[in-house]
C-alpha cells in the first residue's frame, strides 16, 4: 500500500484522542427519549462496548430505544440494527456444541459439516462479544463450530444489516456470540460452576468456570473439554456424459465409511483492573485445541453404458487432523463525565495452526494392479493482528456520535507435501502435487455513525465506512503471484418508527463485501482422491451486496411477533464450480457469478399457549435467482424455498423443564445444481435438584434424519453426492453452581409475569 493512501487514514485515526479531549470540554446534556416511545440504540461496536460482560450490561438501564426488563430476561431482544436470542432455555446448548445452539436460532443454518449460513448466504462473519474471533475465522471455523461448547454463551445476536461501526466483511451479515457473565455481583468475592455430561457412543464433556474479585482487580476464566466421535457414510454417483448428445458414457459409484474420534479443549483467562474510577484495563489470554483420528474405507466402481464393470478398487487408510488457536487481547477504556461518553483502544493477536494428514492404500480389483500408497500432509498457519480505536459521545439532541479506526492484518501460509509409492516406506514426494503458499491481507478502516430521534416516534441512524484493502498472494512452488488493492465506501442507514407502545416499524440498508480468502486465490491444484481435485482462482473478485430490509414488530405481554421483508442483491457472488478435466475427474474451484438475488420474508413468533407452555417459531420463505451464464455448465436459475424451526418449552413444575425443538433447512440453488433439504428433531429435560445443583438430559437428532446431499447437472456430467452424518446423541449431566455471596443465576423465563424487552 502506498504512503499516500495511508496518510489520510492514519491522520484521521490520530485525531480521535484530540476529538475525545475536545468533546469532554463541551457541555453535553444526557440523552433524552420520549417516555411514550423510546428511541433505538444500535448495539455497541467492537471496542466501544463497556468492559463488563455483555450479559451483565443487559441488566443495566437502557438508554435510547431499549426497553428495560426488570426481574427477568427477555428471550428475544431487539435494537435498531440487531435481534438477539437467549440461550438460557435452549437445553441443546447445555450439552452440545456451538453448532447445535446456532441451529436453533432464526435466520441461521448450520449443515452437518459445520458450514454456517445466514438466510442462505454462507458468507457470514462471526464475532465474540462484538470482536473478531481468531478461532471462528479461516480454514478451521467449521470444525471449531462442531467442537466448541455452547454453554459459555448467554445470547446469540443476529445482524443482517449491521451499522457502519462493524466491518462490512460477510455479505450475509454478522453473528455476534455474547458470552455469559463471569464477574461476581456486588457484595460477592467469588463465584463458579462445574458442568459434566456423559453421552452414548463414548461422548462426554466437562467444564469449569469461575471468578474472583479483590479490590480493583477481577480475575475470571473458564476451561472445558469435549469428546465427540463422529461417523459418516458418504455415497456418490457420477455419470460422465457425451457433450454432443447427452448420452451416458460411464457411471461411477463411490461408497465410503468414515469413523473418527474427535476431542477438543478450550480455555480463557481474563483480568480486569480499574485503574481509576473512569479508566479500566482488561487483558485476556485464550486458547483451544481440537484433535481427530479416523479411518476411511471406500469402494470405487466404474461401469460402462451397458453396466459392465470397467474399473474397481478399494481405497482405505488413516486420517488425522489437529487445529489449535492461541490469542490475546489488551484493552483500555476511559469514560468521561457524561453517561455513554467514552474512548477505547484495543490490541488483538491470534495464531491458528492446522495439520491434516492422510495415508491411503489403493487395492486395484479390476483391472488387477500393484497396490498404491498415497500420503498427503498439509500444514497451515494463520497469524492475525488487529488494532481498534473507538470514540462514542452523546449529543445534546438525545442522539449519539461514534467514530473509529480499525486495522486488521492477516497472514496465512500453507505447506502441502504429497507422497506416492508402492509401499508406505517407499512413497516419494510428487513435486507437481506439493505446494508452498503465502499470503497477506491488510485492511485499514475509518467509520462514523450518527443516530438521533427526529420526532417523538421517529429515529434514524446513518453511517459511513471507508476501507482500504490490500491482498497479496504468492504461490512459491509455481512462482505465480497476484494482488488486489482497492479503496471503497460502505454506507448504512436505519430508521425506526414507533407505531404504538407495542408496535414498531424498522427499515434498513447496508452495502457489504465478501473478499476472497487468500486460499481461494491460490492457483495450485490440490489432489483429494482419484476422482477429485480442488484449486483456488487468482482471478476471483470480491462480491458486493446491497441489502434492504423492512421489519414490523409487535410485543405485548408474553407475546412477540416479528415479520421481516428483505432483498439482497449481490454482484459477483462466489460459487463452487466443478469441471471435468479428463476421464470423469472433476476440478472444483471458486468462480464469480454474474449476480444473485434473494427476496424473502421471515416471520418469528414467541409466546405462550398455556401458563406452563411456551413456543418459539420462525419461518423463512424466499425466492432465489442466480445469473450463471458465464459458468461452465451453469445457467440462469430461480426457485422458491422455505426453512423453519419450532421449539416447545413446557414447565409443569417450578423445578422441571421439558423442551422439544426442531428445524427444517430448505433446498438451495447452486450454479450447477441444488443442495437438498434436511432437518433435525431434538429433545431435552432439566430438573432443579437444589439451589446450586441441576440435572439435564438431552437427545440430539433423535430421528437420525439430518443429512446433506448435493446434485449437479451439467452437459458433461451429472452427480449426486450424499453425506449421512450420524449426529444422533444422548447426554445426561449435572451442573453445580458454587461461590460466596449472591450468585448470578442463568437466565430463565418466568411464566408468572409478563414478558417484555426491547
Amino acid at each position: 500500500m502506498s504512503n499516500i493512501k495511508l496518510i489520510p487514514l492514519i491522520g484521521v485515526a490520530l485525531t480521535l484522542p484530540a476529538g475525545a479531549a475536545y468533546a469532554q470540554s463541551q457541555p453535553t446534556p444526557p440523552p433524552a427519549a420520549s417516555p411514550q416511545s423510546p428511541q433505538p440504540t444500535p448495539q455497541q461496536p467492537p471496542a466501544q462496548q463497556p468492559s463488563t460482560p455483555a450479559a451483565q450490561q443487559d441488566e443495566a438501564p437502557a438508554t435510547v430505544g431499549d426497553v428495560v426488563v426488570v426481574g427477568q430476561a427477555s428471550e428475544v431482544r431487539t435494537s435498531i440494527d440487531s435481534v438477539s436470542y437467549s440461550l438460557a432455555n435452549d437445553l441443546q446448548a447445555t450439552t452440545g456444541s456451538l453448532a447445535d445452539a446456532l441451529r436453533n436460532v432464526p435466520s441461521v443454518d448450520v449443515d452437518p459439516q459445520g458450514a454456517v449460513s445466514l438466510r442462505g448466504d454462507s458468507n457470514v462473519t462471526i464475532l465474540v462479544d462484538g470482536r473478531p474471533s481468531g478461532v471462528l475465522s479461516g480454514e478451521g471455523r467449521a470444525q471449531a463450530l462442531l467442537q466448541l461448547p455452547a454453554d459459555r454463551y448467554a445470547r446469540i445476536e443476529v445482524m443482517t444489516n449491521p451499522s457502519a461501526a462493524y466491518s462490512p466483511e460477510g455479505s450475509g451479515g454478522v453473528i455476534n456470540l455474547i458470552t455469559k457473565p463471569t464477574a461476581p455481583r456486588a457484595g460477592s468475592t467469588s463465584t463458579g460452576s462445574v458442568r459434566a455430561n456423559i453421552g452414548d457412543g463414548g461422548r462426554w464433556n466437562v467444564g469449569v468456570s469461575g471468578s474472583r474479585q479483590d479490590g480493583p482487580l477481577t480475575l475470571s476464566g473458564d476451561l472445558s473439554y469435549r469428546v465427540d466421535p463422529i461417523s459418516i457414510e458418504f455415497l456418490r454417483q457420477r455419470d460422465q456424459l457425451d457433450p454432443a448428445t447427452g448420452a451416458l458414457i460411464t457411471s461411477t459409484d463411490v461408497a465410503q465409511q468414515i469413523d473418527q474420534d474427535q476431542n477438543g479443549g478450550v480455555g480463557r483467562l481474563t483480568a480486569e483492573y480499574r485503574l481509576t474510577e473512569k479508566t479500566q484495563l482488561t487483558a485476556e489470554v485464550r486458547g483451544n485445541r481440537i484433535d481427530g483420528d479416523g479411518y476411511v474405507d471406500g469402494l470405487f466402481e466404474t461401469r460402462d453404458v451397458g453396466g459392465a464393470l470397467v474399473t474397481a478398487y478399494e481405497r482405505s487408510g488413516d486420517t488425522r487432523f489437529n487445529f489449535s488457536n492461541i490469542g490475546a487481547t489488551a484493552r483500555i477504556v476511559h469514560r468521561f463525565d457524561d453517561a455513554g461518553h467514552e474512548w477505547s483502544n484495543e490490541l488483538r493477536f491470534d495464531r491458528n495452526d492446522n495439520e491434516n494428514s492422510s495415508l491411503s492404500a489403493t487395492d486395484y480389483i479390476t483391472p488387477e494392479a500393484a497396490d498404491l500408497y498415497e500420503i498427503n500432509a498439509i500444514e497451515g498457519r494463520q497469524t492475525t493482528r488487529g488494532f481498534t480505536s473507538a470514540y462514542v459521545r452523546p449529543t445534546a439532541d438525545g442522539g449519539r456520535v461514534r467514530a473509529g479506526y480499525e486495522l486488521t492484518d492477516l497472514q496465512p501460509e500453507q505447506d502441502s507435501v504429497f507422497r506416492r509409492g508402492a509401499s508406505e516406506g517407499a512413497a516419494g514426494i510428487v513435486p507437481e502435487l506439493s505446494n508452498r503458499f503465502e499470503a497477506r491481507q491488510t485492511v485499514h478502516a475509518l467509520y462514523g455513525t450518527w443516530e438521533r430521534p427526529l420526532t417523538s416516534k421517529l429515529s434514524a441512524q446513518g453511517g459511513l465506512r471507508l476501507e482500504q484493502a490490500e491482498i497479496e498472494i504468492d504461490d512459491l512452488t509455481s512462482g505465480v503471484s497476484a494482488d488486489q488493492d482497492y479503496l471503497r465506501l460502505y454506507p448504512t442507514a436505519h430508521l425506526q418508527y414507533q407505531l404504538s407502545e407495542a408496535q414498531t416499524l424498522r427499515a434498513s440498508y447496508s452495502r457489504r463485501i465478501q473478499r476472497p480468502q487468500p486460499q481461494q486465490l491460490n492457483p495450485f491444484v490440490f489432489y483429494q482422491d482419484p476422482l477429485n481435485r480442488r484449486s483456488g482462482n487468482p482471478d476471483l473478485e470480491p462480491q458486493e451486496t446491497d441489502s434492504f430490509e423492512a421489519m414490523w414488530q409487535l410485543r405485548r405481554g408474553q407475546t412477540f411477533y416479528q415479520a421481516t421483508a428483505y432483498l439482497r442483491d449481490t454482484n459477483g457472488a462466489f460459487t463452487e464450480v466443478a469441471t471435468d478435466i479428463s476421464g470423469g475427474v472433476l476440478l472444483t474451484r471458486p468462480e464469480n457469478l454474474g449476480s444473485r438475488r434473494d427476496t424473502g420474508i421471515e416471520v418469528t413468533a414467541n409466546g405462550r399457549l398455556h401458563p406452563t407452555l411456551r413456543y418459539n417459531a420462525s419461518v423463512n420463505l424466499f425466492q432465489q435467482e442466480i445469473d450463471a451464464i458465464g459458468i461452465p455448465g451453469g445457467e440462469d436459475r430461480e426457485g422458491t424455498f422455505a426453512a423453519g424451526r419450532l421449539s416447545l418449552n413446557w414447565q409443569p413444575t417450578p423445578d422441571d423443564f421439558v423442551q422439544l425443538s426442531g428445524f427444517w433447512q430448505g433446498e438451495q440453488l447452486l450454479a450447477q445444481g441444488t443442495r437438498e433439504a434436511g432437518g433435525m428433531l431434538n429433545l431435552g429435560y432439566r430438573r432443579k435438584l437444589s439451589e446450586s445443583l441441576s440435572f439435564q438430559f438431552t437427545g440430539r437428532d433423535i430421528l437420525n434424519s439430518f443429512n446433506s446431499a448435493t446434485v449437479f447437472e451439467t452437459p458433461l456430467f451429472r452427480e449426486r453426492s450424499e453425506q449421512n452424518v450420524r449426529l444422533r446423541a444422548f447426554y445426561v449431566g449435572l451442573t453445580w453452581t458454587l461461590g460466596s455471596g449472591p450468585r448470578r443465576q442463568p437466565e430463565q423465563f418466568d411464566f408468572s409475569g409478563p414478558q417484555s424487552g426491547g
